[in-house]
């Protein structure tokens, strides 16, 4: 069983955040399911000119936890599954920062004004440090699921 412990923040602007980042990864990615109890993503993913793809299934998020499954599959089969997904298939930039020993990632949404980090914690209780560029926690707030942007 694999579970996810993620918490998820808006953010302030992404200047800071780009120059922080080890890099930038273009995620296109869409849901076959979007019933909460269990969605079903797929996503591709660019990045130094390499294109994955995977999918992904994860159960009702209690607790900023979930069960999640995540396998990579072929790429052209990815991007042909995106094609069964029902709009809108989300687009993003994310960028990787390590702060204070947390590796965050930095979704900038290309089709809306709005940028969210998120960080895979051990534990549901594991104690962090806040980077600067954080205005405040959305985990709980379903209007920033991705599986909920329509």
């Amino acid at each position: 069983m694999a579970v996810e412990i993620e918490r998820k923040f808006k953010i302030l602007g992404i200047k800071d955040v780009i120059k922080m980042s080890s890099g930038c990864h273009a995620i296109s990615q869409g849901y076959l399911s979007r019933d909460p109890e269990r969605t079903v993503r797929i996503r591709t993913v660019g990045h130094n000119g390499k294109n994955r793809g995977f999918i992904t299934v994860k159960g009702l998020k209690e607790n900023a936890s979930s069960l999640e499954f995540e396998y990579e599959i072929p790429i052209n089969d990815a991007s042909e599954m995106l094609w069964l997904c029902p709009p809108p298939i989300i687009r993003k930039n994310r960028y990787v920062v390590e702060f204070d020993g947390m590796v965050w990632e930095v979704d900038e949404f290309l089709d809306r004004d709005l940028v969210i980090a998120e960080v895979e914690l051990p534990h549901v209780d594991h104690q962090f440090k806040l980077p600067p560029w954080v205005l405040r926690d959305v985990t709980d707030d379903p209007q920033y699921f991705n599986a909920n942007m329509t």
